[in-house]
């Protein structure tokens, strides 16, 4: 796999079209913003073409640093990372803007969602799930924005794919969880735990031994669970173990630190940017086209409705390891 998309800066009508990629390079994520900068630059990048802005800490900087690109001739825009920049982006500029947040009510109007969203999260796990027979599913999540957005999704997702998902279960704690999910007498065939927050690991210890299979979300993939007995033997979402490995070696390599998903998806694109920016088309049409694209995440293609399909494996906690036992492709 090549890292290196090779120049710099912009060019004129003869080659790529312009765009840019917006990071919040100052103010409160600066942090974040450094991080997912190592990324759009791994092997020399972004590319021709291609210039990297900086979004700062609001709405207010986003749209006036997205303002000065589209006046010099950005035809894309990806970013920003933070849900209130995207939209009030989305509503100054017309040309697409490809936010790399996972919030999918900012979807439509000329905006696309690129972050991993719950409900890719849902389709990945419960495909595997139905297709070994655990039908009836339990949803667990905290009392937060994302928690019933990922119930929801859940729930849409799973009675599409022909599962019985019971009406979740809003804990913030594992304090009474086993008798909240003995529904007449039986236990589920299976949980989902979409949240890494600090109710995840209680509940899993609580479930532990109970003979139902656990199941996890992308953001489990942040955390190391490879020597915690109780998620021994789950199951969770993950980008494409091969591809993503390489990516974070060549952003460890770079950064000195192992790089997350968010940094998988800055990587993904700026060459998004770089493959429309060649074929100049950079446009709503170059977005939604058929065979859509592969990234170090996985493969993923958009719909018109701004949305996006997304690829995602799914892997095994062993001991000591993971091991993949499934996918989706789009």
């Amino acid at each position: 796999m090549s890292f290196g998309n090779g120049g710099g800066g912009l060019r004129g009508n003869d080659g790529p079209q312009k765009s840019v990629i917006m990071l919040p390079l100052s103010g409160t994520s600066a942090e974040l913003g450094q991080t997912l900068r190592t990324s759009a630059t791994l092997g020399g990048g972004p590319g021709v073409g291609i210039e990297i802005v900086d979004s700062g800490s609001t709405p207010e900087t986003a749209v006036a640093a997205a303002t000065r690109a589209v006046e010099a001739g950005a035809k894309m825009i990806v970013g920003p990372v933070f849900s209130a920049q995207a939209e009030a982006v989305g509503k100054a500029v017309r040309v697409p803007v490809v936010t790399l947040s996972n919030n999918e009510a900012l979807a439509g109007g000329g905006t696309f969602v690129f972050g991993v969203t719950p409900a890719q999260s849902a389709q990945a796990i419960l495909s595997i799930a139905a297709q070994r027979n655990l039908s009836d599913v339990a949803v667990v999540v905290p009392s937060t924005a994302f928690g019933a957005q990922s119930a929801e999704a859940a729930r849409r997702v799973g009675r599409a794919l022909g599962l019985n998902i019971r009406p979740e279960t809003v804990q913030a704690g594992s304090a009474g969880l086993l008798a909240a999910l003995n529904q007449g007498g039986k236990l589920p065939d299976a949980v989902y735990l979409p949240v890494a927050d600090a109710t995840l690991a209680p509940s899993a210890e609580a479930l532990r031994g109970q003979g139902i299979q656990l199941l996890g979300s992308t953001q489990w993939s942040t955390l190391d669970l490879s020597d915690r007995p109780a998620f021994r033997e789950a199951w969770f979402a993950a980008p494409d173990p091969l591809r993503f490995a390489a990516f974070n070696d060549a952003f460890t390599e770079a950064g000195g630190t192992s790089g997350g998903i968010i940094s998988g998806l800055a990587f993904d694109a700026v060459e998004l940017l770089r493959v429309l920016g060649q074929q100049r088309q950079l446009s709503a049409k170059g977005l939604t086209r058929t065979e859509g694209f592969t990234g170090v995440v996985g493969p993923y293609r958009f719909e018109r409705s701004g949305l996006c399909e997304r690829g995602l494996g799914v892997l095994k906690v062993g001991s000591g390891d993971f091991s993949l036992i499934g996918s989706t492709s789009v």
